[in-house]
């Protein structure tokens, strides 16, 4: 029987799943990944770290499945996005990879802006002119560390990387290629223009393909490595908040995609190109061919929880998520600000950093964790409000990821918002999405439609916002966009 394997290369993790012809999952594995801070504002992961666990999780799904490698026809990934990792002509990297946390490229950014201008920027890209992008890690490379820029032919993301080091071919996916700041969004291509400012060439990115194209087979030394068959075909992949919106079941307009993992990516699928003036939300290729994902890709949400379990109270996030059910709303006036790695939301700036305000002898364990879980949902709330404003998101909450597993996340994620709040039943979305762009690739269904209809349920309970909570909410949501403001004033 045909089977076929969807990754998620995430920061934290590699996680993958096994997907039987009929879309069934056969088997799931794990592997974690460590990220470097060598400075402030900086986050970096060896690349070869990525294909180790890659690798790893590969062979455990095939013991696991108790399936043949031969049975394994497609392999599809969905990675990290705004990485960029610096390789010669053979695909080897020449330093660690820059991954999407890192905001050490303030200055290349101020560069490019003055090269082309924000607001032409903005209307070629559809993006804010933020360090998180992969452009600007570039200008950084070529400026600080000039012998490994020099010695570069190509600057692929996470998935152009992973790509090459499987099947041989240097390509990328629309949804990888928009978030560089040299995708035209409107034309689907580079743009020549971008380029030009940014002193960059379409070679050095890589040719761009539909997320459901098969580019290849896997190379003998991957299929070695892997475990797999030289034969099995290898897909373009796609971005892993693009997959992890397939998986949300958010491939057409109306319901909006909330990603809680280390970041919270928050999306709703548009048809035809919409650019938020306000600077909010972004607009991406989705990897549904044809259609856009109109997105804020992400503050720092699970990373927070993270931060705070293990560098604070010395706990698990699990006991993080457990302590936070044990405080009220609104903590007694506490307020969280996720910004540990600059600000996506209520406004991007890369130099704001998080704080807690409002902390008395009163407050202890409880209600630092509720704090940080509202902060998070405060920074979900600016966002579903902007869709609402752009006439977008007239649908549910889905949430995938691990906040859709705690009931005191999804109560609170409704309770701020004013939304319904379902979780999406599968234990990893983005794994999901990533597998079924594989299945419709290799036939098994018909399309991305029929797949998500399939394969994609929502949980049973719905989580309804009370009117009591929300109202207290709406006040604590006033003290944490007063803090916000004041506390930008100080980092400007």
């Amino acid at each position: 029987m045909s089977h076929v394997i969807g990754v998620d290369v995430g920061s934290q993790s590699v996680k993958g799943i096994l997907l039987d012809a009929a879309g069934q999952v056969r088997a799931s594995a794990c592997a974690e990944l460590g990220i470097a801070h060598p400075r402030p504002g900086e986050a970096e992961q060896d690349p070869a770290a990525w294909s180790t666990a890659l690798a790893s999780v590969v062979r455990e799904l095939v013991h696991t499945g108790g399936i043949t490698a031969a049975e394994v026809t497609a392999l599809s990934l969905a990675c990290q996005v705004d990485g960029v990792v610096a390789v010669d002509a053979s695909g080897a990297a020449l330093a660690p990879a820059i991954i999407w946390l890192d905001r050490r490229a303030e200055a290349q950014t101020e560069w490019l802006l003055r090269r082309i201008g924000p607001e032409r920027l903005f209307a070629i890209t559809g993006l804010m002119p933020d360090s998180s992008h992969t452009a600007p890690k570039i200008l950084w490379l070529r400026d600080n560390l000039p012998d490994v820029f020099a010695r570069a032919t190509g600057f692929p993301p996470v998935a152009g990387y992973l790509l090459h080091r499987l099947t041989g071919v240097f390509a990328l996916d629309h949804a990888n290629a928009s978030s560089s700041l040299l995708y035209d969004v409107t034309r689907r291509a580079w743009s020549p223009e971008a380029l030009e400012a940014a002193e960059l060439s379409e070679t050095q990115l890589g040719t761009i393909h539909e997320a459901t194209d098969i580019i290849g087979t896997l190379t003998s030394a991957a299929a070695t490595e892997l475990g797999l068959s030289r034969h099995c075909q290898v897909l373009v992949g796609t971005g892993d908040d693009h997959a992890g919106s397939i998986g949300a079941g958010v491939i057409a307009p109306g319901p909006i995609a909330d990603v809680t993992g280390t970041a919270e990516p928050v999306a709703v699928c548009a048809e035809t190109v919409l650019f938020d003036h306000g600077g909010l939300v972004e607009t991406h290729a989705h990897a549904v061919p044809g259609r856009y994902l109109i997105e804020n890709p992400g503050f720092v949400s699970g990373g927070s929880t993270l931060w705070l379990a293990r560098g604070v109270l010395g706990v698990s996030q699990g006991e993080v998520l457990a302590l936070a059910g044990q405080a009220p709303p609104g903590c007694d006036g506490l307020t969280f600000i996720p910004a540990l790695s600059g600000s996506m939301a209520p406004r991007w700036n890369g130099r704001m950093r998080g704080v807690f305000a409002g902390l008395s002898m009163a407050h202890g364990r409880e209600a630092l964790a509720r704090s940080v879980l509202e902060g998070c949902c405060f920074a979900l709330r600016d966002i579903t409000d902007r869709f609402t404003e752009l006439g977008l998101g007239s649908g549910e909450i889905h949430v995938v990821g691990g906040g859709g597993r705690s009931r005191t996340w999804m109560q609170i994620k409704a309770d701020v918002t004013g939304r319904a709040v379902r979780a999406v039943d599968v234990p990893e979305a983005t794994v999901l999405g990533a597998a079924l762009l594989a299945a419709v690739a290799v036939g098994a269904f018909g399309d991305l439609d029929e797949a998500v209809g399939h394969c994609v349920p929502l949980a049973g309970e719905t989580y309804l916002p009370d009117p009591h909570t929300h109202a207290t909410y709406d006040d604590a949501y006033g003290r944490y966009r007063t803090l916000f403001d004041k506390v930008e004033e100080t980092l400007s």
